[in-house]
């Protein structure tokens, strides 16, 4: 099983789904890490700086498709923040979106998922365009 935690940096858990530079994938096997990963989002039109404040950007129903491909292998994906559509996309094809409400290094945030004792952000997912 992998499970992706959205990254800026390559360490850190990202803010925002979206607009988040890679994700690490982290691989899984009979409860543990055995082996992660660092993918690069080229996915996403925040990612890619399609996005500006003066600009609106359309989400049609196949907007996400592409991450939601690159993240196929993945049984979740945990971040910060994502918008609704991009976890409605997420969840059509199978893939869990979990916004986390505390900080956690990558590895503590998939322990505790496996475990099955990671908290939700109480507020869910936002309104936001991603």
């Amino acid at each position: 099983m992998k499970i992706a935690i959205a990254s800026s940096d390559g360490t850190n858990i990202s803010p925002h789904f979206g607009r988040s530079s890679h994700f690490l994938v982290f691989d899984i096997e009979d409860g543990k890490i055995i082996g992660r990963e660092l993918r690069a989002n080229t996915f996403t039109a925040h990612a890619k700086g399609e996005c500006r404040g003066d600009q609106t950007h359309e989400h049609g129903a196949n907007s996400h498709a592409s991450i939601v491909e690159a993240l196929s292998d993945c049984k979740a994906v945990l971040c910060y923040g994502m918008g609704w559509r991009a976890a409605e996309a997420l969840s059509h094809e199978g893939i869990q979106p979990v916004v986390l409400g505390e900080t956690y290094s990558p590895e503590r945030a998939v322990t505790l998922f496996l475990e099955g004792k990671l908290p939700s952000a109480k507020q869910g997912f936002c309104g936001c365009h991603s």
